[in-house]
């Protein structure tokens, strides 16, 4: 009775705020344009003391009388921009300096994959963190208890990223964000977590991955929350590999010391931890009767997953399809990037409403990319079915931001136009969130022949989503190199890769993405491609290829060319 009244009052608590910030998104959705005229004003007000602004005159672009002169001398004032753009800046503000792209300094900054060596630091302001991330988390929870009243009666299993990951050379933190978020919470919400923040630190991903689903499994899970499906795939297959260990350590309230965890954060661990035969029993009981036990027998009240549905995520929910009980609704995660949170599914589909209140919004349509002055358009001129790739302008110092992201319309919440995304541009590959760009592979791939003394004559890269692995495919100068060096070469490339893209590693050292192939190509392989390309209606003398794809009949063709040992 007394977990019952304790989830009631949490849900009206989420859903009081929840209702609050939704009638905010409401009253914006019957005037997306106007929102979105308000919001660049704000932003530009915000930042007008800034470095930035001054330089790019903020004033004179505050001073338009219209919404359609504002967009207008915005659009003359401020060009497109991408990090390496932005870098300089940011750098800055890493070093001490304040007011360069916004007043003061960040709070915080997120740390994700660029397409350089050089990880992005995308900048987190106090403005955007409390009155913009916030409040939409505040909304985001109150989506779940909207289509699944009792999503709040249980635990929840959040995986999130380690809210202090590294410093800035000033001091500033560099981390997750959702980290941070569920690291400062209320503490009526913190009860809501299977598991504790220090879950989160332990390096070793078996070892994290076990100590989710140890915590996880002992509980009611109500809901389970994980951008990555990917993640969803590991979880179980942790459960498969140490269920009896998981049962061991319930019975005796321990934490398996097989497992590779720092001193500091089993300690954490293990005070939270008290004998429970009875559950462990359970869970002897469950195995006997399935073998193989799921989360629908193990979270048998599991209301609300949510998960990517949109770009490459089939592959990876195919295969959980059946893992989750009747009632669980699988909601998508919405689009959301390290550089901003740009709206939120809200009627249960895979649709994304971006939030004009609280972003300023430009759309390029996808046939004008390669243009040399693309038009520009506004939220409000978006058409249902056509494909577009979105800049941003937020309170953190990103103006006219590419996200290099391909998106879809597909649909309205009110005026507001609604989203799914298609993949990453421009040259980046990312099966399950490593965003790996072709020249981070062209420079490791570079690197290791001078490392070696072997070179190539040619060489390419297929992601493989089906096996959520890469293939490298090599023809070297040197004919009597054989599979052992192809394999040792592949794998030092792997390595360099990890080195260079922080997303990559995260993925690779979570078993998310596979060590990748390495196959040798036989004498002259990309003319026998180019011949064939042509041969099928490719023309000559405008024939390019990219050296990192994900593209199943490109792959197929490579596979044709593999040199047979």
């Amino acid at each position: 009775m007394k977990k019952e009244k304790n989830a009631n009052l949490i849900t009206f608590a989420l859903s009081w705020v929840g209702r609050k910030n939704k009638k905010i998104l409401d009253k914006a959705a019957k005037n997306c344009a106007k929102a979105e005229e308000a919001t660049l004003r704000s932003i530009l007000e915000y930042a007008k003391g800034s470095e930035w602004g001054k330089a790019h005159n903020f004033d004179e672009i505050l001073s338009a009388k219209s919404a359609d002169e504002l967009f207008s001398l915005y659009q003359k004032n401020v060009p497109p921009q991408d990090y390496e753009d932005l870098r300089p800046f940011i750098e800055r503000h890493k070093n001490g300096e304040e007011n360069i792209l916004f007043p003061g300094k960040p709070m915080m900054y997120a740390t994700t994959s660029g397409t350089t060596k050089e990880p992005k630091w995308i900048p987190i302001t106090n403005e955007y963190y409390q009155n913009i991330f916030s409040k939409m988390s505040k909304l985001w929870l109150y989506t779940f208890i909207m289509h699944r009243p009792k999503t709040f009666w249980g635990k929840c299993v959040s995986i999130v990223g380690k809210s202090i990951e590294g410093y800035a050379p000033d001091g500033t933190v560099c981390g997750s964000v959702s980290g941070v978020t569920q690291r400062d919470c209320p503490e009526f919400i913190k009860g809501l977590y299977s598991a504790p923040a220090d879950v989160f630190a332990i390096k070793d991903y078996t070892a994290r991955y076990y100590a989710l689903m140890r915590s996880g499994i002992e509980q009611n899970v109500t809901l389970l929350v994980t951008a990555n499906p990917s993640t969803i795939i590991e979880l179980q297959k942790n459960v498969d590999q140490y269920l009896d260990d998981y049962i061991d350590d319930i019975e005796h309230g321990t934490l398996s010391s097989k497992m590779n965890i720092e001193p500091e954060n089993r300690a954490a661990l293990e005070a939270r931890y008290k004998p429970n035969p009875k559950r462990a029993a359970e869970l002897r009981e469950l195995k006997a009767k399935y073998g193989r036990i799921l989360p629908k027998h193990y979270w048998p009240n599991l209301q609300t997953i949510t998960t990517w549905h949109c770009g490459n995520t089939s592959v990876y929910r195919d295969k959980y399809k059946d893992f989750f009980p009747e009632q669980t609704l699988d909601q998508e995660f919405g689009y959301f990037a390290s550089e901003c949170r740009a709206g939120l599914v809200m009627n249960g589909g895979d649709d994304t409403v971006l939030f004009p209140h609280n972003h300023y919004f430009e759309f390029v349509e996808a046939e004008s990319v390669e243009s040399e002055s693309p038009k520009f358009l506004q939220l409000h001129e978006l058409q249902k079915g056509k494909r577009y790739i979105p800049y941003i302008t937020t309170y953190g110092g990103l103006y006219r931001y590419n996200m290099n992201d391909l998106v879809e319309c597909s649909g309205a919440y009110g005026t507001i136009p609604t989203i799914r995304f298609i993949q990453k541009i421009n040259g980046i590959v990312s099966m399950t969130g490593e965003k790996l760009s072709e020249r981070q592979f062209i420079d490791a791939v570079g690197e290791t022949e001078k490392d070696t003394g072997e070179k190539l004559n040619f060489f390419v890269g297929f992601a493989d989503i089906q096996e959520s692995a890469y293939h490298f495919y090599f023809e070297f100068q040197n004919k009597s190199l054989g599979q052992d060096f192809c394999d040792q070469f592949a794998a030092a490339i792997d390595k360099k890769l990890k080195a260079e893209n922080v997303e990559y590693a995260a993925k690779r050292d979570s078993f998310r993405v596979k060590e990748p192939a390495g196959h040798l190509l036989v004498e002259n392989s990309f003319e026998k491609y180019k011949a064939l390309m042509i041969k099928n209606g490719a023309r000559d003398g405008q024939f390019k290829m990219n050296l990192l794809m994900q593209d199943d009949k490109r792959h197929d063709h490579f596979k044709e060319l593999v040199r047979q040992q």
